[in-house]
């Protein structure tokens, strides 16, 4: 109870002086149509993020190791567009939204979670590739070396 209050009290505070953690400085896209016209207007790669968001361990590791992490969100700013096709066990979805994400997840032949899908800002892809150990700077390293 004490660590729920601790954790209530710090959220509370974060919210009221106008702070957010690091992973709610992110803007995550659903659609990949609209993000790939953001990158070609913004000249910037678009990365798919086909994850299971309540379940898969190795996606939630991700989010907490990479995606919340203020040296992964500086080069997201200037580098990249985010788009997250969830396939939540928990979590409510549409019908449409379920669909979409099915049917991108057969185009890009996704077999596992998490996948991280990257494009050009033509479509085209660049490369895929998952979680790697390391953390944020690693990972940043990581999705560099595809260009």
């Amino acid at each position: 109870m004490k660590t729920f209050f601790v954790s209530f009290v710090l959220l509370l505070s974060l919210s009221l002086f106008g702070c957010k953690p690091s992973s709610d400085k992110l803007s995550w896209h659903d659609n990949v149509d609209e993000a790939l016209k953001i990158a070609q207007k913004e000249n910037k790669t678009v990365l798919l993020n086909f994850t299971g968001s309540d379940w898969c361990i190795w996606c939630k590791r991700l989010n907490d190791e990479v995606f919340s992490k203020d040296e992964f969100v500086k080069y997201a700013e200037n580098n990249l567009v985010l788009v997250k096709i969830d396939f939540p066990r928990e979590k409510e979805q549409t019908p449409e939204t379920k669909s979409y994400n099915q049917q991108l997840a057969a185009q890009y032949k996704i077999e596992g979670y998490p996948t991280i899908v990257l494009l050009r800002k033509d479509g085209s892809e660049l490369g895929v590739t998952g979680y790697v150990e390391g953390g944020a700077v690693n990972y940043v390293q990581h999705l560099q070396s595809f260009k």
